[in-house]
């Protein structure tokens, strides 16, 4: 698991376009590396838009944006069409970065256990390494730009 002060991955993986992204990609900017649970589903949606709104704001504050979920390319691209998100969205369909950064674990829904995706985001500063890391408990979806930006 990944924790405050440790260096993030060099390649986090590729978008919904099949593009490599890698961490040299943000040299220079704070990266906001969110992992959510599935596309257009509520509080995801909630989460994806209030960054959308406050993008233009994370960006004055020298932040980039970047989602990853497990979802595949083209749940990806159907969810930034519908919701016209101007970030990234990692497709971590082998669930490679989820475990990496420790975020894959396990969750309770109406009683029953399953494995999911622990909504959680990572502040890496300018020079790649973990400076905060807000956790699932603390994410508020639908103010997680101001959240970013106030931390």
């Amino acid at each position: 698991m990944i924790q405050v002060g440790d260096k993030a991955p060099a390649i986090l993986g590729h978008d919904q376009n099949g593009k490599e992204i890698r961490l040299a990609d943000y040299e220079g900017k704070k990266l906001a590396l969110y992992f959510y649970p599935k596309d257009n589903t509520s509080g995801c949606t909630a989460q994806a838009c209030s960054l959308r709104d406050g993008y233009s704001e994370l960006r004055a504050a020298g932040y980039e944006v970047v989602g990853v979920s497990v979802d595949d390319e083209k749940s990806h691209i159907r969810f930034i069409e519908k919701h016209s998100l101007p970030f990234d969205l990692i497709a971590d369909t082998d669930k490679q970065l989820v475990q990496q950064f420790g975020v894959w674990g396990e969750k309770k829904m109406y009683g029953r256990s399953y494995m999911g995706t622990l909504r959680t985001t990572f502040i890496i500063d300018e020079n790649g390494i973990v400076e905060r890391i807000i956790s699932p408990k603390e994410v508020k979806t639908k103010e997680h730009a101001s959240q970013i930006l106030n931390g």
